[in-house]
């Protein structure tokens, strides 16, 4: 049986070390950076490799390709993508056209899982770590948008993960570095902050966000509080599907990794993230997760049924018409 967890790897190239790592602990999936990144055949080699250390040619396979600053795969082999504020002004089908255009990118390297849309919600005066990444400064628009990406997703075989749940727009903190505190009162975040994740909330995974909601709980950030995971993402939200952590490597988060990773499942993640492919810091994650199993197990299937071989869609006709949206401004 698969652990809780998704772990990345060091390098372009899985060690013996790793692989026997992730032979033993059987994570439910594996997530790709940058460093990771070489030339298509390289990601397809890396890919099959992770793959075969858990006997399952269709593990699950993540990266963050938002578009933007948030891209791991790009040029020379790839093309650059928009942030998600560039669709913002314009119809949804072209935030349809960029999320299947990626998909496009993902399903040909074996990669199935995007970490994308994000439906946060910035907030002025709040930290950048969003910013552009956004696809507007309001609710119905950052979720029209993010919907019509996520359905590109899908259609072109990738399956999305919506983050950063319950939304990340008013932190005045990078949670990479330091722990975001949210004052707003919950009859303002249910309207504003929840509301494009309640939009979606039928999407198949969601990401959380690593911040303190203090009218919700006051003490812990949304991945190790069980009151805002069963109040609000699963409650005001309705949220159903598979709830992932964010990287556990983030300073946001308090304890040993042992204790962030046991904290997180106990709160309501389903599977647990840990990103930077440091191995001794993933041997003390895995002494803090358990095997998938109940609920969570349920919901990780159910995921998975949802991915669907690529539908049609003429590269040729349809990439123009993305560029031209923008001007060329991202042509390839």
């Amino acid at each position: 049986m698969n652990a809780a967890c998704v772990f990345g790897c060091a390098g372009p190239i899985l060690s013996a070390e790793e692989a026997a790592f992730f032979r033993d602990v059987r994570p439910w999936g594996f997530i790709l950076f940058g460093r990771n990144i070489r030339t298509p055949d390289q990601v397809r080699a890396l890919v099959a490799a992770l793959r075969a250390t858990i006997d399952r040619p269709d593990a699950p396979i993540l990266i963050d390709q938002e578009g933007g600053r948030v891209q791991r795969l790009g040029p020379p082999h790839w093309r650059r993508y928009p942030p998600g504020r560039a669709y913002a002004a314009l119809e949804p089908e072209i935030a349809y056209r960029g999320g299947r255009l990626i998909a496009g990118d993902l399903a040909a390297l074996g990669i199935n899982f995007d970490c994308a849309p994000v439906l946060d919600v910035p907030t002025p005066g709040a930290h950048d770590i969003i910013g552009d990444r956004a696809y507007g400064d309001e609710p119905d628009r950052v979720a029209s948008r993010g919907r019509a990406f996520a359905e590109g997703l899908l259609a072109g075989g990738v399956l999305p993960i919506i983050k950063h749940i319950p939304g990340h727009g008013r932190a005045a903190a990078d949670s990479h570095l330091d722990l975001p505190v949210v004052d707003a009162g919950l009859a303002d975040l249910t309207a504003r902050d929840f509301a494009p994740f309640r939009a979606l909330a039928d999407l198949p995974m969601a990401m959380t966000a690593h911040v303190v909601y203090a009218a919700v709980d006051p003490d812990d950030p949304a991945t190790t509080s069980a009151r805002v995971i069963q109040d609000v993402i699963r409650g005001v939200i309705g949220f159903d599907g598979v709830l992932i952590s964010d990287d556990l490597s983030m300073k946001a988060l308090r304890g040993d990794f042992s204790t962030r990773a046991s904290r997180s499942l106990a709160a309501g993640c389903d599977l647990v993230l840990h990103c930077n492919g440091d191995m001794a810091e993933m041997r003390a994650v895995s002494q803090g997760i358990v095997p998938l199993a109940g609920a969570a197990l349920a919901r990780t299937e159910a995921a998975l049924a949802r991915l669907r071989p690529p539908g049609p869609f003429d590269l040729e006709c349809e990439t123009p018409r993305f560029d031209a949206a923008f001007e060329g401004r991202w042509a390839a």
